[in-house]
C-alpha cells in the first residue's frame, strides 16, 4: 500500500541567479549566487511563521518544519500545502481545522540555528520519547565512503557558495547508499525538508546516517532523534548541549568528518573500527 500524501503544489524555485562581478584586476566574470526568498507559512489561514529558504523543495520543507516543531503530528492530518512564490506563502489546510496554534506556539525557544531558528514549545522535553534502536552498527569503511561521496556530489555550494548541505544514507552494514542530499541557506531548513521528504515517503530513520555541513547543535540533534536517526554526522563541531542530549538518547555523534578522520564524541560502540580503513 502506497502511503498518504496530502495535495502539493510543487513550487519549486529557481535555486541559483547569474551575476556579473568584477574581480581584483577589474575583469568582468559572470558567477551564480545562491536565491533567499521568505516563505510565510499559514497553518489553517493563520499566520505561523516565515522562513528565509533557497526555495529548491518548498512543501518537503513545510511538512518537516510541521513535524520537527510537532505542530502537526499525523501526515494524514494535512489535507493541502499550496505554495505560491507570488505572494511568498505557504497554505497549509488540515482536514479537521482543530489545531490550537496559539497554544503550541505559546513557548519559544530562539536557537543557535543559522540566522536564529525557534523551537516551539518545551524545548527539553521534546527528547523525552525518543528511542533510538541501540543494536545498529556501521562500519568505519562505510563512514568514509560518506564523506567521500559528499566531497564528490554535484552542490550548490561548489557552483555558487553561501549554503548548507544536508544528507541522509542508507545504512548497509559495510556501504551505504544516498538517499536524500538537500542544500538550503541554512542547516535547519535542509534538515526539515529531508525529514518531510521521510514522512511524505513513510520512511523510518533506524537504517539511517545523517549527515551535515554545519555544527551539530541542540537543535540538530533533536531533530535527528525525532526522525529516528541514530548517527548524526559532520565537517563541523558540535555544542555542549549537544553531547549532553546525545547522551542522554544514545545518539552516535561524529565530527570533523574530512577524508578519513573522525571524532566520536559519542556512541562509539555503533562504530565497528578497521585499521585498514585508515590507510
Amino acid at each position: 500500500m502506497n502511503p498518504y500524501r496530502p495535495q502539493l503544489s510543487h513550487a519549486a524555485s529557481a535555486v541559483t541567479h547569474p551575476l556579473d562581478v568584477i574581480d581584483e584586476c577589474g575583469r568582468t566574470q559572470s558567477i551564480e549566487i545562491p536565491g533567499e526568498r521568505p516563505l510565510t507559512i499559514y497553518l489553517d489561514k493563520k499566520e505561523l511563521v516565515t522562513l528565509m529558504t533557497i526555495g529548491g523543495a518548498p512543501e518537503a520543507l513545510v511538512l518537516g518544519y510541521l513535524r520537527n516543531q510537532r505542530l502537526v503530528n499525523d501526515l494524514e492530518e494535512i489535507d493541502s500545502i499550496q505554495v505560491d512564490w507570488e505572494t511568498e506563502s505557504a497554505a497549509v489546510k488540515t482536514k479537521h481545522k482543530n489545531i490550537d496554534i496559539e497554544e503550541l506556539t505559546s513557548k519559544r525557544t530562539v536557537t543557535t540555528g543559522c540566522g536564529q531558528g525557534t523551537v516551539f514549545g518545551d524545548f527539553m522535553t521534546q527528547i523525552d520519547n525518543i528511542n533510538l534502536p541501540s543494536e545498529v552498527k556501521v562500519t568505519q569503511s562505510a563512514l568514509n565512503q560518506i564523506v567521500e561521496i559528499i566531497r564528490t556530489h554535484p552542490s550548490i555550494y561548489k557552483r555558487a557558495g553561501s549554503v548548507h548541505a544536508c544528507a541522509v544514507f542508507r545504512n548497509k552494514h559495510d556501504h551505504v547508499e544516498l538517499v536524500y542530499f538537500i542544500e538550503d541557506v541554512g542547516r535547519h531548513n535542509a534538515v526539515d525538508a529531508i525529514s518531510g521528504m521521510m514522512w511524505l515517503e513513510g520512511m523510518s530513520g533506524g537504517e539511517l546516517i545523517f549527515y551535515t555541513t554545519g555544527r551539530l547543535t541542540s537543535e540538530m540533534v533533536i531533530k535527528g532523534g525525532q526522525m529516528g536517526i541514530p548517527f548524526l554526522m559532520t565537517r563541523s563541531g558540535a555544542t555542549q548541549m549537544a553531547l549532553e542530549l546525545s547522551q542522554k538518547i544514545n545518539l552516535t555523534i561524529l565530527t570533523r568528518c574530512s577524508g578519513k578522520h573522525f571524532l566520536v564524541y559519542q556512541g562509539a560502540q555503533r562504530i565497528i573500527f578497521q585499521p585498514t580503513a585508515v590507510v
